[in-house]
């Protein structure tokens, strides 16, 4: 980050962008139902203003080969906007309207999100004020459960990981599940839940894994085991099912990380799909899509938390009137100027500038994508 003398808020206007993309190491493989995930791909964006201040900002990728095409399109955004007022709002409703006929969903929303990211950061940055200010909040400690590990795994060793995972003083854990078996799933949940100490909080995710049956069928089982939220048991986008789960069970059930779009998020809960949302910044629309959906979220009444991305996410739940718990991964420590530690089970948020994001050179040198 790099604040301009004398710049304005008014003066602010984009100029040029700069993508890098990387590759960084897991501490713990996370495997899921889905993937077992050994790396995390991640695209890192520089956003420089006419006035010499820059906005930073990153996403997770998911593969390797998509850094490269969102990078593209990020330079495409780029070109629609170059010269306009660094006014977020109003430039998402710009490349909303110019990226219409393409379709703003999949990579294109990621790209556009991740474009909105920077540009909130620079006017942060530009207005000398931490982002969670910038947006109405108070910077504070955010509370945060640690998803670095715990994927699928024997029992005993699932429990192992879990003690290393109350590092930083963590009051709560998740547990990925979707083992062939009811069973192995229940010897799992125990054996991590027997290690933590009462007081620590055991989130579940089961990564889409289930049909409707048997979602129902583990969920009831689960029902007792101490848990404080059953994750995404079916495929994201049936709605129905959701509902139908989220019905029949006390174990509150948990949505939200592939919504695309405020609209999504709506939509999930007009057909009361859930009783909790946890939106990714980077699918939902960036800082602007966030804070859209964190007031739909408050006019329904649901905890909101937070995927991936903790360095723009606490500014975020910081800001949001029903902010929940803040997903923390350590994935861009590897590549971080100032890797943030988790103290007493909360991400500190400091009174800098802007997002806080920035890099260390050459942590990026080592881990890029050639």
């Amino acid at each position: 980050m790099a604040e301009a003398s004398g710049a304005h808020l008014s003066d602010l206007r984009v100029r040029s962008v700069s993508c890098t993309p990387v590759e960084v190491p897991l501490r713990y493989v996370l495997g899921t139902s889905a993937a077992t995930v050994r790396s995390a791909p991640l695209l890192l964006l520089e956003l420089l203003t006419e006035q010499g201040v820059t906005g930073c900002a990153y996403i997770f990728c998911y593969r390797r080969s998509a850094a490269k095409p969102i990078a593209a399109l990020v330079e495409d955004a780029c070109e629609v906007v170059r010269g306009d007022r660094v006014a977020p709002v109003q430039i998402a409703a710009k490349l909303q309207r110019r990226f219409a006929l393409v379709g703003v969903t999949g990579l294109v929303r990621m790209t556009l999100s991740l474009f909105d990211m920077a540009l909130w950061d620079a006017l942060a940055v530009a207005a000398g004020a931490p982002l969670a200010t910038l947006l109405g909040g108070t910077p504070r400690p955010v509370r945060a459960y640690n998803s670095c590990g715990l994927g699928l795994m024997a029992p005993e060793a699932a429990a192992d990981e879990a003690e290393k995972l109350l590092e930083g003083g963590m009051q709560a854990v998740k547990l990925r599940l979707g083992y062939p078996t009811l069973r192995e799933d229940l010897a799992v949940t125990r054996a991590v839940r027997a290690r933590l100490p009462d007081a620590v909080e055991l989130m579940v995710d089961y990564n889409q894994a289930l049909s409707r049956h048997e979602a129902l069928l583990r969920g009831r089982a689960l029902q007792s085991e101490g848990l404080s939220w059953l994750e995404e048991p079916i495929r994201q986008d049936d709605l129905a099912g959701c509902a139908e789960i989220a019905r029949e069970l006390q174990l509150p059930v948990q949505i939200g990380e592939n919504f695309d779009g405020p609209k999504d998020l709506l939509r999930a809960l007009q057909a009361q799909a859930c009783d909790l949302v946890m939106p990714d910044v980077a699918r939902i629309g960036g800082v602007t899509g966030w804070m859209q959906a964190a007031g739909i979220a408050e006019a329904h009444g649901i905890p909101m938390s937070s995927h991936l991305m903790p360095e723009f996410s606490a500014h975020l739940l910081a800001a949001t009137p029903t902010g929940h718990w803040l997903e923390y991964m350590d994935w861009s420590d590897a590549v971080a100027a100032e890797p943030v530690k988790i103290v007493d089970g909360h991400w500190p948020l400091a009174e800098k500038p802007g997002s806080g994001v920035a890099w260390d050179p050459q942590k990026v040198a080592r881990y890029r994508i050639a």
